[in-house]
């Protein structure tokens, strides 16, 4: 029975941390979108994208990391056995905690209004959670179902059309 909570609170963090994720990386973009605006209205933004910035990335993003992370390694515990697909989602998962970091060090560059990267550049970085997302959600629903040459060739075609809709998506805007 203890299992099943810890898998229960680890799935609700899992999804909060993701939508920590997909939500900073849009305030980063919103925030290099006012480098372009003039003053006030550009140092009135910022100053409200940092604030908010602040609250998401140490409020809900980090909490629900560290959470997912102390409740995965329960649940490996619990689970006794490391199983294959197991090492493969926890290869993504290093993956996405690094993710995570690069995303922290891209706030620390807009808290210091440094924007190094533009809108449309932030707009694609954004769509690599994503890819983790679906790449671990399907190693973990099907588990040794999972074929390894489709799901390569699913997760890479995922991105393609990810990529290729934001290029859609940026003609359309223009």
């Amino acid at each position: 029975m203890a299992f099943q909570y810890l898998k229960s609170l680890h799935i609700i963090f899992v999804v909060t941390w993701f939508a920590g994720l997909f939500y900073i990386v849009r305030l980063f973009v919103y925030f290099s979108e006012t480098v372009d605006k003039q003053e006030p209205q550009k140092s009135i933004l910022q100053k409200q994208y940092k604030i908010m910035q602040k609250r998401l990335w140490y409020g809900i993003t980090w909490p629900s990391a560290i959470i997912t992370l102390i409740l995965g390694a329960c649940l490996i515990f619990q689970y006794g056995t490391v199983p294959d697909w197991l090492w493969v989602k926890l290869g993504f998962v290093a993956g996405l905690f690094l993710y995570h970091l690069s995303c922290h060090a891209l706030y620390n560059q807009q808290q210091q209004d440094i924007v190094r990267y533009t809108s449309g550049q932030l707009r694609v970085y954004n769509e690599l959670a994503t890819i983790f997302l679906f790449a671990i959600v399907f190693i973990v629903v099907l588990k040794n179902s999972f074929s390894w040459i489709y799901g390569i060739i699913g997760v890479g075609a995922l991105a393609i059309i990810l990529i290729l809709g934001i290029r859609i998506y940026k003609g359309l805007r223009k």
